[in-house]
């Protein structure tokens, strides 16, 4: 039982941290959507769309490579450090240089307006070093998990969220205070400062990356500017397929606000992709969790794999991570009529009926998260790369069809569809290249039954909190009946 322990004590260190971050980070989304219009809260939206793009190839695939490498060779810790990070320090580099030097075709680009494209190349320079400084930090932070030192990692995480908050909150109401107020150092900041300009959000955002990229010096240090070449080429040969998959999950999970701009007609265009992307937000409480499991589950697989139970054990741990998701997904939409109100503009709550389906995207998505530790560990990355790639085709192909038509509910269906089919993909193939017994029966009830709960909570009652809060609990109460046998033994030990 002590492995289990081991694993929840992580998780629990991890989540605490990622729901407190992110909640914070959630704070935010009421004072952007009450500040800013739909049409500007959509440029928001894209750019970090864009900017989540450019992060998975930054990466490299060099987080699950590092892990995989460090419990294969015990012996070549420090190489392989020295090679995760030099690779993407030099990748993020050309990409730094790449895109100062060619920022104003970017910006150009990215603009719908040639009146936009000033304020544009400001964006992409905020950008470009936003990027490259989270880039270099990926394997730092990696290091941090992989030495069990969670508490470090939280903090660092602490750090920047609160930068980024902070700066945000002096740039939205602080500063115009001064101004309105006449307060000391009023004549500098009237000087340069520009009201409800969408740039201060990526200057917080940049602020915060420097603040975490100093915090982690320490690990930077430890870094020694040598090479092994031979190890390189293997570490690459498991990285790039991971690469692709990373970049193809990116691309499901980020696409739909990139194309809804240049699909929709312009008049539009930035209003419905500001919708969307308030309304995706609600979904952060489940994405939340399965940040959280993800951060303390890596690790831990990886380290555990040579144990004689481990794919009991892996079983065991997708059971509970599928009905705790099935209770959040069924608590969240009991109670979107409380939530909505975190988007504080009524302008925004026309696209509600975007977020059932969203969610159960996000729930296939952690449960196929979870599932690829087949191909991880057997060191068969290939299938990643091409359950992810047929995850990415999906997005491509639908969204082109059915966002003219549909808008961003067509964005919505397209994005549950294609997490579904990659769930499914990686439980087939991983049951025949490394079989894990998990009990499928009960988790095909517990989802299926806790979809039914969320569309009829939704559609059939109209989101009425009191009979989806009644739902709920009759949910739980029947999980804990199932599962009351297992649960005492476990708590017994």
């Amino acid at each position: 039982m002590s492995v289990y322990k081991k694993f929840l004590g992580q998780t629990m260190v991890y989540g605490i941290s990622t729901v407190f971050s992110r909640l914070f980070n959630f704070i935010l989304t009421p004072i952007y959507t009450g500040v800013y219009q739909k049409g500007v809260y959509g440029i928001f939206t894209n750019m970090y769309a864009n900017a989540s793009l450019i992060n998975a190839v930054l990466a490299f695939g060099m987080e699950s490579t590092y892990f995989r490498y460090l419990n294969k060779f015990e012996d070549k810790k420090q190489q392989v450090y020295n090679n995760s990070f030099l690779c993407i320090a030099f990748i993020s580099t050309l990409f730094l240089v790449t895109g100062l030097i060619f920022s104003s075709s970017i910006a150009g680009y990215l603009a719908t307006k040639a009146s936009e494209i000033a304020d544009y190349k400001q964006y992409v320079s905020f950008f470009l070093w936003i990027l490259f400084i989270d880039a270099i930090c990926v394997i730092p932070f990696a290091k941090l998990r992989a030495d069990g030192r969670p508490f470090k990692y939280s903090f660092a995480k602490f750090l920047n969220i609160g930068c980024f908050v902070g700066f945000n909150l002096v740039f939205i109401y602080l500063i115009p205070a001064i101004i309105k107020h006449n307060w000391a150092g009023v004549e500098w900041f009237t000087s340069w400062y520009r009201n409800q300009w969408i740039g201060y959000v990526f200057v917080a955002n940049l602020i915060a990356s420097v603040a975490t990229l100093i915090y982690l010096l320490p690990e930077f240090m430890k870094l020694q500017l040598s090479f092994d070449s031979q190890l390189f080429r293997n570490m690459f040969s498991y990285s790039w397929p991971i690469l692709v998959a990373n970049l193809s999950f990116i691309v499901n999970e980020n696409l739909d606000k990139i194309v809804l701009k240049k699909l929709l007609p312009p008049e539009i265009a930035d209003g419905e992709v500001g919708i969307y992307g308030a309304v995706c937000k609600i979904a952060i409480f489940l994405s939340i969790f399965i940040t959280a499991f993800r951060l303390g589950a890596e690790p831990f697989f990886f380290s555990h794999a040579k144990e004689k139970n481990a794919r009991n054990t892996y079983a065991t741990i997708l059971k509970y991570f599928v009905i705790a998701l099935s209770i959040l997904f069924v608590a969240i939409i009991a109670n979107i009529e409380l939530l909505k109100f975190f988007i504080r503009k009524q302008e925004y709550w026309v696209g509600l009926p975007a977020v059932p389906y969203l969610l159960l995207g996000y729930v296939c998505l952690g449960i196929y998260m979870n599932l690829s530790i087949w191909y991880r560990l057997s060191d068969q990355t290939r299938f990643g790369l091409y359950i992810s790639v047929a995850g990415a085709i999906i997005t491509i192909v639908l969204n082109i069809v059915l966002i003219p038509r549909f808008s961003y509910m067509g964005s919505a269906w397209v994005s549950m569809l294609a997490y579904f089919v990659m769930m499914v993909l990686s439980y087939v193939l991983g049951q025949k290249y490394y079989p894990i017994p998990y009990n499928l029966k009960k988790i095909l009830s517990y989802l299926i039954i806790s979809t039914i709960i969320v569309f009829c909570s939704f559609f059939v009652f109209k989101r009425n909190i009191y009979i989806g809060n009644a739902m709920l609990i009759a949910f739980v109460a029947g999980v804990a009946y199932f599962e009351k046998n297992e649960l005492m033994k476990m708590l017994k030990k």
